[in-house]
């Protein structure tokens, strides 16, 4: 990893201490204060948690488009307080209907040789435009139109905004795709030709009236007509197959999330080709130890939840893929018997650097945000163009680059995830809920109070995603942390490369170099990581309802379970707000 520069000492270093925060009727968080404040000002105004979430993507839009975009796709968790369940989208989309791994070994690349990420190739069709109106129309409290929510959005990159540190930082290392030859629309998202720097003001007027398009037509507005066009234009400029027709049969889907149970508390998570399970499966897999007695932050404790994160990604780059084209084992792959199985493949003193998949047969840049409303509704959503800029190609007069998400297509044939017309890849963002599990020795009524919301969270960042949900859940429901505490953490991560492990764990500052010594001598490869390239360690916000990781009750029992705790990454820009 780089070393850290002189601005990462500054803004880089977690020497202070910040509070959760805590409210009674409401809460957003994101990466961002003004797409906090944007979504707070969404439930002041009668929007719910789904409208607040929209509202704030779309704001992050505009203050983040290194990261996220109207250009890139999105997921949604949706827990409704009235049903006490939760819902998803999967607002992803496919590859064009002529891609084919034959289409790709015509253009020189296969499984030794995939795209570079900027390559018209990689441009699957964005979901995110269809995913923002979906999520109002199913999940939204229809007291607010979708040009209401989006308002904020147009204002923000009409009358222009104040560009945050870390923004700052992501738009510099990701300014080259911008810049590039066959990309002549790539300079409107610079200032005076550079990227901008912290504290300049910057304005996206292109973005704003594509957003006005989408707010008064509707998806229409977006997957037909000229935006559409001016998306084909461009990605067929650079080498891709995308088509109109692509775009125009896109839809989203809407999915039942998948979960586990971890020692009384329930994850959900979005089902394939989203990447969740991985996080499902390490803990499954982490249940049967005592964490606790490990110590949090133990050579012991990183050793095994390390191994297990592992063990959960060997399966999942194998397994995981659109599970309309390839048959997914997932009631197998979540199974509590499976687990038993793989957790015979950690060593507790040595690792295991020849993973292999198991048998279940038989046994980047992302955004991401929270928001909690005052009737107890809570959506958990995540924005993203996967890598930096995503595939860096701007449609002309829109304001906005497309991603890459076909990064994530494996060029091997048989495999699960292997590149064909009309799939959707393996994809790495992902929300999380967590509510309590329900016992089945309870009677009826307190079961269904078991099955309350505790918490609605999500770390982004490419491959770290599942790591980050399953190490902030543990600290809070093993270690008993608030969920600020639980971010600041330090973490590890387990490197991710397609077409698999790479072998590497990078550990974050804050890890003592006695600990990271530790874990050589178990066989880890670590290397530790400082500054600004802690990015690679995510960036997650989290809103509890109710104190419940103090193991005193769950949420919604009394004065107590009425109070909204939340954190905000300090390895973000962002904040979280309540009222």
């Amino acid at each position: 990893m780089a070393t850290a520069s002189s601005e990462a000492s500054q803004y880089m270093i977690f020497g202070s201490r910040r509070s959760p925060v805590l409210s009674t009727k409401g809460c957003v968080a994101c990466t961002q204060p003004v797409a906090s404040s944007i979504g707070l000002d969404i439930l002041k105004a009668g929007g719910n948690a789904a409208d607040a979430a929209v509202a704030m993507a779309a704001a992050l839009n505009v203050t983040e488009p290194a990261s996220t975009g109207i250009g890139g796709d999105c997921f949604c968790l949706f827990y409704d307080a009235e049903t006490s369940m939760v819902k998803g989208l999967n607002g992803s989309g496919r590859s064009a209907a002529a891609a084919s791994l034959d289409a790709y070994n015509k253009l020189g690349f296969h499984s030794d040789k995939y795209p570079p990420s900027h390559h018209g190739l990689n441009v699957t069709v964005p979901g995110a435009a269809a995913g923002w109106v979906d999520t109002v129309e199913r999940f939204g409290s229809k007291k607010l139109s979708l040009e209401e929510i989006l308002k904020p959005a147009i204002d923000l990159a009409e009358e222009g905004f104040a560009v945050h540190p870390i923004s700052a930082q992501l738009w510099q290392r990701g300014s080259d795709v911008l810049m590039r030859e066959g990309n002549p629309q790539g300079r409107y998202l610079l200032l005076r030709g550079n990227p901008p720097r912290t504290g300049d003001v910057m304005r996206m007027p292109m973005l704003a009236h594509t957003f006005k398009t989408l707010a008064s037509h509707g998806k229409k507005g977006f997957y037909e007509g000229p935006v559409a066009q001016a998306i084909v234009d461009i990605v067929q400029a650079n080498e891709g197959i995308l088509a109109l027709s692509d775009l125009k049969g896109h839809t989203s889907t809407f999915v039942d999330p998948i979960s586990t149970t971890y020692k009384g508390v329930r994850l959900w998570e979005i089902p394939p080709s989203g990447q969740g399970i991985t996080a499902l499966m390490a803990l499954n897999i982490l249940e049967d130890y005592d964490l606790q007695e490990m110590g949090h932050g133990s050579p012991e404790y990183l050793h095994h939840v390390i191994e297990a994160v592992k063990l959960g990604f060997a399966d999942s780059l194998e397994f995981c893929a659109d599970p309309t084209k390839e048959k997914v084992p997932v009631d197998q792959l979540l199974s509590k018997e499976y687990a038993a199985t793989r957790r015979t493949s950690i060593s507790p003193q040595r690792a295991n650097n020849l993973l292999t998949h198991g048998d279940p047969y038989h046994s980047g840049d992302t955004v991401y945000l929270s928001v909690v409303d005052e009737e107890g509704n809570a959506c958990s959503f995540i924005n993203s163009t996967y890598t930096s800029f995503g595939s860096g190609l701007v449609p002309k007069n829109c304001g906005f680059t497309l991603h890459n998400r076909g990064l994530n297509f494996r060029l091997s044939e048989g495999h699960a995830n292997c590149v064909s017309g009309g799939k959707r890849s393996y994809h790495t963002i992902i929300p999380a809920m967590v509510t309590a599990a329900a016992d089945s020795d309870k009677d009826e009524e307190e079961e269904e109070e078991e099955e309350k919301l505790l918490a609605c969270y999500g770390v982004m960042g490419g491959f770290m995603q599942p790591q980050g949900h399953v190490q902030v859940l543990l600290n809070m429901a093993e270690f008993g942390m608030n969920p600020q505490l639980a971010l600041d953490q330090p973490r590890f991560c387990v490197e991710v490369e397609q077409p698999g492990l790479t072998g590497k764990v990078y550990l974050e500052e804050g890890i003592p170099q006695s600990t990271c010594d530790n874990l050589r001598v178990r066989g880890h490869q670590v290397e530790s990581v400082s500054g600004f390239d802690r990015a690679v360690f995510g960036r997650g916000q989290v809103i509890c309802s109710g104190d419940w990781w103090k193991k005193e009750g769950y949420a919604g029992r009394g004065e107590r379970g009425e109070v909204l705790w939340a954190g905000s990454d300090p390895r973000g820009d962002g904040m979280a707000l309540g009222m």
